[in-house]
């Protein structure tokens, strides 16, 4: 994995009070998300013979770029299922990777994580979270979090699929088993945390957002499984919470962060968790600069 992902470092969010936030910086990596590293993983556990007829997945831009940066890499065609809805710099992106997006409806986009299929696309597919090899991937930055902060009390991982907090929170769970992990998840796109009151997976009325990177309308049941296992609980944020926490992390920090990768950040400054150190990933920092620009005026998207 390390020969596409970078070890991102650990740095600490200058704010007056409240516990100590540490920010996983994982918008640093070559594509601006974590999603290189489970693409990388998964990519090359793929046997040469077959991967020779290529790569696609189904992506709203992040896993889009992971997939299509190691396709690059290795030579091979990529194509990419986005929703309708994926925003501009994310496709921009996925063209400049050289790999091929076909747009669909949200509704159709979403049902291509159960099937694993679409019409008119070859190659392996490779699932963005539902993947044993991509969230071993995910879960290294879990190992690299303890090697530089092994005191850490508690770590927030923003949640869409699952498979970026699972495989963090699978990581912990083998080599720090008494470190918690929680998930975040933005008010109107937070089944996760619907299914944990009610202690079933249920679907809810999803409502997109400028926090485009996570949320849904319901969870794969194999991720509900696995997360009800894994993860202590979600925290849900609002957009406010989301926007000011994305311009906290620009005026005081000096990163931009994607929404989904700001909630992380919004839960550990809402005061929601009594512990000492906490860990937030950062998971992208892929914003629209339009977006951006509302948000440090003030305004939310």
């Amino acid at each position: 994995m390390y020969g596409a992902a970078i070890r991102t470092p650990l740095v600490r969010l200058p704010i007056d009070e409240g516990p100590e936030l540490w920010l996983k910086l994982e918008n640093l990596q070559p594509i601006g998300s974590f999603k290189i590293r489970g693409a990388a993983n998964a990519i090359a556990r793929i046997d040469p013979e077959e991967l020779a007829s290529g790569v696609w997945t189904a992506s709203a831009g992040n896993m889009a770029q992971g997939v299509a940066w190691n396709a690059r890499r290795l030579g091979v065609p990529c194509s990419v299922v986005v929703p309708e809805t994926a925003p501009q710099a994310k496709l921009d992106a996925i063209a400049r990777l050289g790999a091929r997006a076909v747009k669909t409806s949200v509704a159709s986009w979403f049902e291509v994580f159960r099937t694993r299929t679409f019409d008119g696309m070859d190659g392996r597919f490779v699932h963005a979270f539902m993947d044993t090899d991509v969230m071993a991937g995910n879960g290294t930055i879990a190992l690299e979090i303890l090697e530089d902060l092994p005191d850490v009390d508690a770590v927030i991982v923003p949640f869409g699929g699952g498979g970026l907090a699972c495989g963090v929170a699978a990581g912990l769970r083998a080599a720090a088993p008494g470190v918690p992990v929680y998930a975040s998840e933005a008010e109107g796109q937070a089944p996760l945390a619907k299914s944990l009151e009610t202690q079933r997976s249920v679907t809810i009325e999803f409502s997109p957002s400028f926090v485009d990177g996570i949320g849904g309308p319901g969870l794969e049941p194999d991720m509900w499984t696995i997360s009800k296992e894994l993860l202590a609980g979600s925290l849900v944020v609002s957009l406010r919470e989301v926007a000011d926490a994305v311009r906290t992390l620009v005026t005081r920090a000096r990163v931009v962060a994607e929404g989904a990768g700001a909630s992380s950040v919004a839960a550990g400054l809402s005061g929601a968790l009594d512990v000492d150190k906490i860990v937030c990933v950062v998971s992208g920092g892929n914003l629209d600069p339009t977006k951006l620009a509302t948000i440090l005026e003030g305004g939310v998207p």
